[in-house]
């Protein structure tokens, strides 16, 4: 073999291990783009209503998705030790987690307007952010439960079949939400409404056409012993499952603390402008996150067969790809911030000031994308090992010990405007990767046994 050959081979692993990935994140990351691009000719309130609308449900979510994300770890490590039936179980773990989910969420439903009352949002907003969560909230089941099934399939090594079923999802948004913002084929024109109507019916659809497949066993080469379903996993599941929810909910929770109580009081063009600039950023981090989550994959493979000491080199691979991918996009966000914002524009003088405000903060959005790129490799790379308590007491002190108190301070005491608040992202994601990173050089994921099939004592 000639040198470099295996270097090669490896890239090539990941790579095609990925690219189903990257185009299943991407296809997420364009339907919560083209929600915000598709309002935009309602006005900036739509605009505002609809990405804020977005990411608070997204914050309800993001527990049991973080608790059923783990999945993919359970499957890749038990994959890797040759037990593919055995891993099956777990999918059925996740259901069941989705299904208490689609319940307490509809419950909730009944709590979001008082939550969102004694804050800074105008009238106007505030009635359309209701009327988009309480319509988005009913998809919840839905949204984890495809987030059980999909990690499921990813951690068997099948990351297309996830990949077919998002991209039929976005196309499919995108259609519904035609019918229903702007009222074609005989709908009624919803405008903010009929983004959430379109996303949640979008849901829905994806998790019955993955379920389906999960059921016929598409997709799939069964070895080993599939077995009856056992507390005491589902048990061990949330063990390692919870913390890394908990994390994702505490830690996006900082974020949605941010925009309702510090950038609301800037106003609508703020909000809406830097909203803007989270979906576009969206579309650097979530192809990233594919990568990432690919390498981790491999990473739970080669665990789960007992070869450790191929993990750093899987991680220094993934991170080459992720930081190169983030790195391009964020030039290309330098060298034409004003042609990117320019697609959230309508003809009014506010959409005007959102967008010439958002072109600034895209512009310093740039100094992130290293930074996100690294921490987010580093940290899937930690819980497909299962080191998942430690990140989640990590992340979570530097999102409220630091991030929040640090904006918070910035815009309303030292009043540097939401641009200086895209700069305190900037401070806390370069602290979390190199948090991450003396995590993981520091070798204590060696030590967890995840599955509890090997005698390494437990962190």
């Amino acid at each position: 073999m000639r040198p470099g050959s295996a270097t090669a081979a490896s890239y090539a692993t990941l790579l095609r291990l990925a690219w189903p990935v990257v185009l299943s994140r991407a296809s997420q990351a364009v339907i919560g783009f083209t929600d915000a691009v598709m309002v935009a000719p309602w006005g900036q309130d739509a605009v505002a209503a609809t990405t804020t609308g977005a990411s608070n449900s997204l914050n309800l979510f993001i527990l049991p998705m973080g608790v059923v994300f783990i999945v993919q770890s359970f499957a890749s490590q038990m994959a890797g030790a040759g037990d593919v039936a055995g891993a099956r179980r777990y999918a059925w773990y996740g259901l069941g987690i989705a299904a208490a989910t689609a319940i307490l969420s509809a419950v909730g439903t009944l709590g979001i307007a008082p939550a969102l009352a004694p804050l800074g949002y105008s009238a106007s907003v505030r009635e359309l952010l209701t009327e988009y969560m309480t319509i988005r909230l009913l998809s919840a089941g839905a949204v984890v439960g495809i987030e059980a099934l999909g990690n499921w399939y990813a951690g068997l090594g099948n990351t297309r079949i996830p990949m077919l079923v998002n991209f039929g999802a976005m196309v499919l948004n995108v259609a519904l939400n035609w019918v229903f913002i702007y009222g074609n084929l005989g709908a009624p024109a919803l405008g903010v409404a009929g983004a959430a109507l379109a996303s949640a019916l979008t849901s829905w659809c994806a998790f019955v056409v993955l379920a389906v497949m999960f059921g016929r066993h598409w997709g799939m080469r069964e070895t080993g012993t599939r077995g009856r379903l056992r507390l005491a996993e589902f048990t061990r599941m949330l063990r390692f499952g919870l913390p890394n929810g908990v994390n994702w909910f505490l830690e996006f929770a900082a974020f949605t603390f941010f925009i309702n109580a510090v950038v609301s009081s800037l106003g609508t063009t703020a909000v809406a402008a830097l909203m803007a600039v989270v979906q576009v950023n969206s579309i650097a981090f979530m192809p990233a996150f594919g990568v990432a989550s690919a390498g981790a994959i491999l990473v739970g493979n080669a665990i789960g067969r007992d070869a450790r000491d191929e993990v750093p080199t899987l991680v220094r691979r993934t991170c080459v790809v992720t930081t190169s991918w983030q790195g391009f996009v964020g030039l290309i966000y330098a060298a034409m911030p004003a042609a990117v914002m320019g697609m959230f524009a309508s003809d009014t003088v506010d959409s005007a000031a959102m967008v010439a405000m958002g072109t600034t903060m895209l512009l310093v959005s740039t100094a992130w994308q290293l930074f996100d790129a690294v921490a987010i490799t580093l940290s899937e790379a930690l819980r497909a090992a299962g080191d998942t308590a430690w990140c989640m007491w990590a992340r979570v002190a530097l999102a409220w010990g630091l991030f929040v108190p640090l904006a918070a301070w910035a815009v309303l005491r030292a009043d540097v405007g939401p641009v200086g608040a895209i700069a305190c992202f900037v401070v806390y994601l370069a602290a979390l990767s190199a948090l991450m990173a003396w995590r993981f050089l520091g070798g204590a994921w060696r030590k967890i046994d995840l599955t509890g099939g090997s005698q390494v004592p437990l962190a």
